[in-house]
């Protein structure tokens, strides 16, 4: 039986949990085909800890780890009230298509209500058909304030250092 848990920072289990899925996601080709560097494995759970408004929702089979949603919470300027950003959604290769994405959305959307956001937000490669089709069936769409102007794009700078 799957079990839907909000994250505890500085449970060791939950470290483990988020360290080991979010590796698993970066390994992919979703996630950029290379494993999470040392470096960043050392620092994710402090600056997660760290970071005012982050929230992590864990999936667990028994004391296996299967999937995990990781959230930052900001500010809509457009409503004056908070926003719940979902930046990482992982289910484990071997789990996926049994609707465990849906179970942690679910709970996200529980937590987003409880703390009054207006909306919910996260982003989805154009090529990631499955996750498009789940979103959609979440309530999910493209962002658009006026259709003649059409969808908000994700755009990235990286900053060198």
């Amino acid at each position: 039986m799957i079990e839907i848990t909000v994250a505890d920072y500085h449970d060791p289990s939950h470290q483990q949990a988020i360290l080991h899925l979010l590796d698993a996601y970066a390994r992919d080709p979703m996630g950029g085909g290379h494993p999470l560097s040392a470096d960043t494995r050392q620092r994710l759970i402090p600056a997660l800890i760290a970071q005012p408004g982050a929230l992590s929702v864990l999936a667990f089979d028994g004391d296996t780890p299967v999937g995990l949603v990781n959230c930052f919470q900001a500010l809509s300027t457009f409503q004056a009230k908070p926003l719940l950003n979902i930046h990482d959604v992982i289910v484990a290769a071997k789990y996926r298509g049994q609707g465990i994405s849906s179970m942690l959305l679910e709970k996200v959307e529980e937590i987003a209500r409880q703390r009054g956001c207006c909306k919910i937000t996260l982003e989805v490669l154009e090529g990631n058909r499955i996750a498009k089709n789940a979103y959609r069936k979440l309530g999910f769409c493209g962002y658009e304030l006026d259709p003649e102007l059409g969808q908000a794009l994700f755009w990235e700078k990286k900053l060198r250092y």
